[in-house]
């Protein structure tokens, strides 16, 4: 079945959230539950740095990938954080998620970013696949405070 991406509406909440749940399920973390309101009406604002895209196959979203633009101290344009990327796992292998991405790349290449880039964990080595075709890996080790 043909896949179309598109931006998500106010109509598409419930959908968002099974995936959303899903992507919560697969990297064992739960956000709260005002956490994730916020963070919905934050895609679905016009003046926000945030961005989603849903993919859709047919009725059933499939996949969803959320962005996040911001500033560099290194260059003059802002960089482009792919922050979430999650695929239904019936459907991984069929392009979903590499759509996905190829639809950030666009969309930070025409906001002028500098440069596209996002984190998973050392164990999801089936997305590692896929991102190994089309970025680069850094080198860089990430660290973290909680706050």
């Amino acid at each position: 079945m043909d896949l179309v991406l598109r931006p998500p509406t106010g109509a598409d909440r419930a959908a968002w959230d099974r995936l959303w749940q899903g992507y919560q399920r697969f990297y064992k973390v739960e956000i709260a539950a005002p956490v994730s309101d916020l963070t919905w009406e934050r895609l679905l604002a016009h003046d926000e740095p945030m961005h989603a895209m849903l993919a859709w196959q047919g009725a059933r979203a499939v996949g969803m990938v959320h962005w996040i633009f911001h500033r560099s101290t290194w260059t003059a344009g802002p960089y482009c954080y792919l922050q979430d990327l999650y695929v239904d796992e019936d459907v991984r292998g069929s392009g979903a998620g590499r759509a996905l991405i190829a639809h950030v790349r666009d969309a930070a290449q025409a906001a002028g970013a500098a440069r596209l880039y996002w984190l998973t964990h050392e164990t999801n080595t089936d997305a590692m696949k896929l991102y190994d075709k089309v970025a680069e890996r850094s080198g860089f080790v990430q660290y973290r405070v909680a706050l």
